[in-house]
């Protein structure tokens, strides 16, 4: 949103909130980011109506969120917006910024709780194995198709985030015991292994890693550029080899680490364990993936069983 769209008191209160979020939360930049991105929507929301954020109160905010319906925003998008907006005011009235919450009634609507989409074993090796060196490609793409065949390797085989992947450093790989030591939300670390396919693409790519360049000694991937990669880079070439490998199907980074999560309790895995390795502060969001195993079992008997 330009600062333009803002009063210069929102955006200041806006540059105070995310510094709250940064550094006594502890969120992730791109949590933060996407905070600031709805609180700035409403922000320029209110100035054309010739209000503020310190002056809104709740017919302010439910006209904001039924022009977002009226819009054709997601359920699940409104209610994201809903909870920064919770979040914030209550940060200010912390802050004696206003006096009262104007968002203390402002009701979040229901979203459908969907269950995550999962790719097939053969599917997901199909992913992950689509990045291929052919006998006359350069050195660059030689390196690139090393580094995204890595990078795929460890959204499926280890179940990475795509921010953690994306801000993965040499220093935290240890192909030797075959671990990963991963920052996560909440800048929490939590060590996972890495399969033997992953370890050697891994080991693959630092092998030609000096031919992108490098900006920085200790990001694992970089970029043409010589850059570190960023999450958007990542959904990219995600969607890339998924159009190659899957076709007609919509692949997400997240749909590797669901597929990760999901073949690991149908192999038997428990779900702590399976907890443990996402990252995951309260076993229930590990459980929606028990609903997918057991989705996938009445499919298969449906399939199957004579009588089904």
């Amino acid at each position: 949103m330009p600062a333009r769209d803002l009063a210069q008191s929102d955006t200041a209160l806006i540059d105070g909130f995310s510094d709250h979020l940064t550094l006594e939360r502890h969120l992730a930049p791109s949590t933060v980011d996407a905070y600031r991105r709805d609180l700035s929507q409403l922000g320029a929301f209110l100035r054309r109506n010739r209000r503020d954020l310190p002056g809104a109160g709740i017919d302010d905010l439910r006209r904001f969120l039924a022009l977002l319906t009226s819009l054709g925003y997601a359920r699940a998008s409104i209610a994201r917006r809903v909870g920064a907006i919770h979040t914030f005011y209550r940060w200010a009235v912390s802050r004696e910024v206003v006096a009262e919450d104007p968002a203390a009634l402002l009701g979040r609507p229901k979203v459908v709780n969907r269950l995550p989409v999962v790719l097939r074993a053969p599917e997901a090796a199909a992913l992950v194995e689509a990045p291929v060196v052919t006998a006359d490609a350069s050195d660059v793409e030689t390196a690139v198709a090393l580094r995204d065949r890595a990078i795929l390797e460890l959204m499926y085989g280890s179940g990475l985030r795509v921010s953690e992947v994306a801000g993965l450093t040499l220093d935290r790989v240890d192909l030797e015991r075959g671990r990963v030591m991963v920052v996560g939300k909440g800048d929490k670390e939590r060590e996972v292994p890495l399969g033997d396919p992953a370890r050697a693409a891994v080991a693959g790519w630092l092998v030609v890693r000096g031919v992108l360049g490098v900006g920085r000694d200790d990001e694992l991937f970089v970029n043409r550029r010589g850059r570190p990669i960023g999450p958007r880079d990542i959904r990219r070439l995600v969607g890339r080899y998924a159009g190659l490998a899957l076709s007609g199907r919509r692949v997400t980074p997240h749909t590797l680490r669901h597929s990760f999560a999901t073949h690991l309790l149908e192999g038997g895995a428990d779900i702590r364990s399976v907890q443990e390795m996402l990252g995951h502060a309260s076993v229930a969001t590990t459980q929606r993936y028990t609903h997918v195993s057991r989705a996938r079992l009445f499919e298969a008997y449906e399939r199957s069983h004579p009588r089904a």
